[in-house]
């Protein structure tokens, strides 16, 4: 897959950060990592001829639907551009208080949606998103971001060979 064609989708959303922090370059879902990683699993398997090395209790074929099914994940456009969780408390909230995210806030410590804004973050911290958090200003933030997400697995997969 050429270089320009595996950044598509994370050139739609690298300069997109949530209503909640969230920077929607650094999801998988919405970055592309997780079809390219399924692509070239499957590519890897299929000319591995993994299925005659595989024990035979392991249905081949059904994990072979299994993976084309993660494949076929349609990507999100993030929260901003309609992607995203479409319950989303915080969406609402931040276009209520027309602010930018939740970090913009002055009413954090009244937050009714704490939880959930709390629950985002950390699973998404450990899942190696990155996170706004502060009122820090997002041009610096995605410059530094874009920059580690280039050599943090697994979407540095996406800038192999792009000599950047």
């Amino acid at each position: 897959m050429k270089s320009g064609k595996k950044t598509a989708a994370y050139d739609r959303v690298k300069d997109q950060v949530g209503y909640c922090g969230i920077w929607c370059g650094s999801c998988v879902v919405g970055n592309g990592t997780l079809q390219e990683l399924s692509a070239r699993y499957e590519e890897v398997i299929k000319n591995y001829d993994l299925k005659n090395w595989a024990p035979k209790i392991f249905d081949f074929k059904e994990f072979l639907k299994g993976l084309a099914a993660i494949k076929a994940t349609p990507l999100c456009a993030g929260c901003r551009k309609g992607g995203g969780w479409e319950e989303c408390p915080m969406r609402v909230c931040v276009a209520k208080k027309n602010i930018a995210d939740c970090t913009d806030c002055d009413d954090q410590a009244a937050c009714p949606h704490s939880a959930s804004l709390e629950k985002m973050r950390t699973g998404s911290f450990r899942a190696g998103l990155f996170v706004k958090t502060t009122k820090d200003d997002p041009r610096k933030l995605l410059a530094g971001w874009a920059k580690k997400l280039k050599t943090r697995w697994p979407s540095s997969i996406l800038f192999l060979g792009d000599g950047k």
